[in-house]
Order: structure tokens, then C-alpha cells, then sequence
């Protein structure tokens, strides 16, 4: 497996093609590909944090990272390649959420730990100051919260 540049639009149409339970971010700040035999077999799509407290300019989020199945390891490269490219950008923490019946052990394996977990939010991310539809593919429950510094 080996790492390579790509686009939001590849990233984007791998994820929206291919993720399990949700649709592709709409902009970033960078992407990574992950190529096997080159052919994409995975993305990983990082911006700024979705939260508006967690936008500190020093913090990065890992939006999606969506890997074609029966591809070990290949998560955590992803998670690893993200990590190393925002230190080198000066970004002190990175950050991502996964669903509580996803376990984690790519995140445990590229550094990351498990802060804690969000809550349920049925309505996605409308409010009345700010409608929104919700996404036909959005997981409404809770959210694991994890860090690496």
C-alpha cells in the first residue's frame, strides 16, 4: 500500500461511493489517497474542526477516512499519514469521531485516544438560527470523540 496526493473531488466521490454511513465533507484542507496495486483502495479527508469551540487555528479534524474492505492496516495508515502532515503543517492537536459500534483500534494504533462521547443530536446539525436539512446518510446518535497531540 502506498500513500498518494489526491483531490477533494476523488476524495469526495470515494466517499460518497463507498462510506457506510455517511456522505463526503464539502471542502478541506488537505486529502490523502492510499493506493494497492494502483488502484485507490482508501481516503482520508482532514479540515477544520466541525465544532465551533474546537476551531482554535491550532486544531485539525479528520473528516472521513473510507477504506474499500479487506484492506488491514489500512485505516491506520491513513490515520498515521493524516497525523504526520498536520504536525508538519504546525497543527498542535487533530481530532476525530467515530460511532460507538465502531472500536477504535486504528485510531489506538496511529496514536489517537478516546476523549469522550457527544450527544445524540436527532435533528442533525439544524437549529432554529440556522435551518439545515438532514442528511438522508448522517448517524444522529452518539459520537466518540478522539484526540492526538
Amino acid at each position: 500500500m502506498e500513500l498518494t496526493p489526491i483531490t477533494l473531488r476523488q476524495a469526495q466521490a470515494f466517499v460518497n461511493e463507498h462510506h457506510r454511513h455517511n456522505i463526503a465533507p464539502r471542502g478541506h484542507k488537505f486529502s490523502i489517497g492510499l493506493e494497492k496495486d494502483g488502484i485507490l483502495i482508501g481516503v482520508c479527508i482532514v479540515g477544520r474542526p466541525i465544532a465551533r469551540y474546537s476551531d482554535d487555528g491550532k486544531t485539525a479534524e479528520v473528516l472521513r477516512v473510507c477504506v474499500l474492505e479487506g484492506n488491514p492496516n489500512a485505516n491506520s495508515k491513513l490515520y498515521g499519514a493524516a497525523v504526520r502532515a498536520c504536525k508538519a503543517m504546525g497543527y498542535t492537536k487533530i481530532i476525530t469521531y467515530t460511532l460507538p459500534e465502531e472500536g477504535g483500534a486504528s485510531l489506538r494504533a496511529a496514536g489517537f485516544t478516546a476523549e469522550g462521547t457527544t450527544s445524540k443530536r436527532p435533528k442533525g446539525w439544524d437549529a432554529p438560527s440556522r435551518r439545515r436539512e438532514t442528511l438522508e446518510k448522517y448517524p444522529d446518535g452518539q459520537k466518540i470523540r478522539w484526540s492526538h497531540n
